[in-house]
């Protein structure tokens, strides 16, 4: 049943991507986008990375996805502005995929695949395992790192008021 469902939503986000890439409405698009952004939070959450599901969820599929949508209405596209482009870029697009593809293909080619057939940990991607490494063998990194974003947040906040 659970390869069953891993199944269906990999072919979910798979189709939301490629209407991603060819939905003539941006809107539609970007909603397409976010389909793709929960399928993949459901694929880590059933491959026992739970934390990585939430941050998925939380980070791509809220904050990104709000910000590309006020972005798109910032814009206000028309159809007339998608007539005048030129096929340059769409060229170039496909030509990158192609090298991509390339590089995907070569780095699959050298993979072992006696790598592959070991013993899986089930408690790899838990919450609770993260939080431990977090904070007993990494504490002073991860510490370092909250003062960074206090911070940015602190330097955001002056630079946004004018008045202090």
């Amino acid at each position: 049943m659970e390869q069953i469902i891993f199944f269906f939503v990999a072919f979910l986000a798979l189709a939301s991507g490629f209407y991603f890439v060819f939905a003539r409405n941006a809107i539609y698009s970007i909603l397409s986008l976010i389909v793709t952004f929960f399928s993949i939070a459901a694929l880590y959450i059933l491959l026992n990375a739970q934390f990585l599901g939430i941050v998925q969820i939380i980070v791509y599929a809220g904050a990104i996805m709000v910000l590309f949508l006020y972005i798109l209405m910032m814009l206000n596209l028309n159809k007339e502005d998608e007539s005048k482009k030129k096929n340059l870029p769409k060229f170039i697009g496909v030509f990158s995929a192609g090298l991509l593809l390339v590089g995907i293909l070569g780095a699959f080619k050298g993979l072992n695949q006696k790598t592959f057939a070991g013993n899986i940990d089930s408690s790899v991607g838990l919450t609770k395992n993260l939080g431990r490494l977090l904070f007993n063998e990494y504490v002073l990194p991860f510490e370092l790192a909250s003062i960074l974003i206090l911070a940015g947040i602190v330097g955001a906040v002056l630079i946004g008021k004018k008045d202090l």
